[in-house]
């Protein structure tokens, strides 16, 4: 493994490290509570198995806390970025390990989505519950989207390539800085980067670890500054939180399952 990989991996293990912490923190500070359902473990696992393949856990996610009445609409951003972490964390081990990427690429596309989600989050944060819903609704118009050009097969073709250079290089750099802080709102990354980096001229596995990769380290550095600035319902995000993590690590086990067997 080079080195860039590997300093990437350690400040991964060590940022989620932190994050639990953080979490325990959470739970201490704010005396919260509360217990999954089987319900909330199933949108769990489902949601983070579809992630894996490269589908996406936000756009679903939301959809279904929209169709049960929970959480708030202002508790999403946080929900989907707090109780996903630790499937991101293990789907980020899963591709970059897996699938070679240039490392310098990776570094500074993963670095500027973490920038994003720093920058995001406070803003986020003090939206009013009405820009959030707008919001929501263009994510889920988005995914809707993907999925259309998906099923149609209707995607750009791609590369072959697992690096870039120059103004691509640039290009992809800062559109996921902007994507990193999207993701703070709800919009997930997935079918954008898809879309772009095909574009671009990647190789379509070559989008994955840049995805995952942008996902373990966009989550945790979201946390807290989200616990920060909206202290008085951090009760209900960790809640819901717990009850994606726990099922979040079966659709993750799932995957790893298959990716085993074959």
């Amino acid at each position: 493994m080079d080195t860039t990989r590997l300093v990437f991996l350690t400040v991964l293990v060590l940022l989620n490290i932190a994050f639990v912490f953080g979490w325990l923190w959470a739970v201490r500070r704010h005396r919260l509570s509360g217990r999954p359902t089987v319900g909330d473990v199933l949108i769990g696992a489902g949601t983070d198995f579809l992630d894996t393949l490269g589908i996406g856990s936000f756009a679903p996610s939301t959809a279904l806390f929209k169709f049960r009445g929970r959480p708030a609409d202002e508790l999403i951003p946080g929900t989907l970025n707090v109780g996903h972490n630790v499937a991101a964390f293990l789907e980020t081990l899963l591709f970059v390990t897996a699938v070679t990427v240039d490392p310098t690429l990776l570094a500074c596309t993963v670095a500027s989505a973490a920038l994003g989600a720093w920058l995001g989050a406070g803003v986020v944060s003090r939206l009013p519950r009405r820009t959030i819903q707008i919001f929501m609704g263009i994510a889920l118009l988005i995914a809707a989207a993907f999925f259309l050009i998906r099923i149609f097969d209707k995607l750009p073709p791609g590369g072959t390539e697992f690096a870039l250079h120059g103004w691509r290089f640039a290009v992809a750099v800062g559109i996921n800085f902007v994507l990193g802080a999207l993701m703070c709102i709800g919009i997930g990354n997935y079918a954008p980067s898809m879309i772009i980096f095909a574009l671009l001229g990647m190789h379509p596995l070559a989008a994955f670890p840049i995805m995952m990769g942008s996902d373990g380290l966009v989550q945790p550095a979201f946390f807290p500054k989200s616990v920060a600035e909206i202290a008085v319902s951090l009760r209900i995000i960790r809640s819901e939180g717990d009850r994606l993590t726990v099922g979040g690590d079966r659709g993750i086990n799932l995957v790893l399952c298959f990716q085993t067997q074959s």
